[in-house]
C-alpha cells in the first residue's frame, strides 16, 4: 500500500503536466486558427467588385472574376511586381462606354474608369475580331505585364508584355502599347457611332494618358476581356 502511493504521490505532478501540456497545446491551435481566419489576405473577387459596386459603372462581374483569377496565378508565379494595381478593359462593352478600370486591389478603390479604345479591324463599335498577328491591327485578348515607358510618336507611352502564348505574346514584337491619341474622345460618339480606334493598342485619351500609365507602369498587371468562349478555352491561366 505504502509503495502504491508513494508511486501515485511521484506520478502524479507528472501526469498533470502532461494534462495541462495537451490542453495548452490544443488551447494555442484553436486562438491560431482563430486568428487566421481574421488575417486578410488576398481580398475575394467578389468582395471587391460588390464592395466598389463595380456593377454600377458598368464592369462585367466575370470579367473581374476571371482578371482576378488569372492576376492571383500570376502573382504567385512572381511574374506581376506590383501586386495592388490591376487593370481590366472590359471588351464587353461598346467604345461608347467607360470600360477601361485600374483598382487598388490592397485600399478597395477605383483609380480610373475610363475610354479606352480598341483595333480598328476589331470592329466598330465593339471589340469582336482578334489577332495576335503583326500588321493585323486587331487587339489581343488576355493577361499582360506592363513594362517602362518611353516617348514615341503618340507622345508619353506604356510597353506592354503578353504573358499568353499564342494569344497575345507577340505584343512587344507588335509595338502593342498603351498611349495618348486625340481620337479617343467622346465628341466622336454622336458624330460616328463610336470613338476613334487605334492600330491594335488599347489607347486612351491625350489628357489621362500620362496619369494612368504612371499609376500601372513598372509590372502591374493588365487583363483586356472577351466575352467569347475561344479565349477563355484556349488561356491557360484561366483553364
Amino acid at each position: 500500500f505504502v509503495s502504491s502511493l508513494l508511486v501515485g504521490l511521484f506520478s502524479f505532478p507528472f501526469a498533470f503536466a502532461k494534462s495541462v501540456e495537451k490542453k495548452a497545446t490544443q488551447l494555442k491551435n484553436t486562438v491560431s486558427n482563430t486568428i487566421s481566419d481574421f488575417v486578410p489576405g488576398l481580398p475575394s473577387a467578389v468582395s471587391v467588385y460588390d464592395s466598389l459596386k463595380l456593377n454600377l459603372s458598368g464592369l462585367n462581374r466575370k470579367a473581374f472574376e476571371l482578371a482576378q483569377k488569372g492576376y492571383e496565378k500570376l502573382r504567385e508565379q512572381g511574374v506581376i511586381l506590383n501586386d495592388s494595381i490591376i487593370s481590366v478593359i472590359d471588351f464587353s462593352l461598346p467604345s461608347t462606354e467607360k470600360r477601361l478600370y485600374v483598382v487598388d486591389l490592397k485600399n478597395y478603390h477605383v483609380l480610373y474608369n475610363t475610354y479606352v479604345a480598341h483595333g480598328r479591324n476589331s470592329g466598330t463599335v465593339m471589340a469582336n475580331s482578334f489577332s495576335n498577328s503583326p500588321s493585323s491591327y486587331k487587339s489581343s485578348p488576355g493577361f499582360y505585364k506592363t513594362l517602362g515607358t518611353y516617348n514615341g510618336k503618340h507622345g508619353y507611352s506604356l510597353k506592354l508584355d503578353g504573358l499568353e502564348k499564342g494569344i497575345n505574346d507577340n505584343a512587344y514584337e507588335r509595338a502593342i502599347v498603351m498611349h495618348g491619341a486625340d481620337y479617343v474622345n467622346p465628341a466622336y460618339i454622336p458624330m460616328q457611332g463610336y470613338i476613334g480606334r487605334s492600330q491594335g493598342c488599347p489607347a486612351v485619351s491625350p489628357r489621362e494618358a500620362t496619369p494612368i500609365i504612371n499609376t500601372i507602369k513598372d509590372g502591374t498587371c493588365l487583363f483586356i476581356y472577351s466575352p467569347g468562349t475561344s479565349y477563355q478555352k484556349r488561356s491557360s491561366l484561366l483553364g
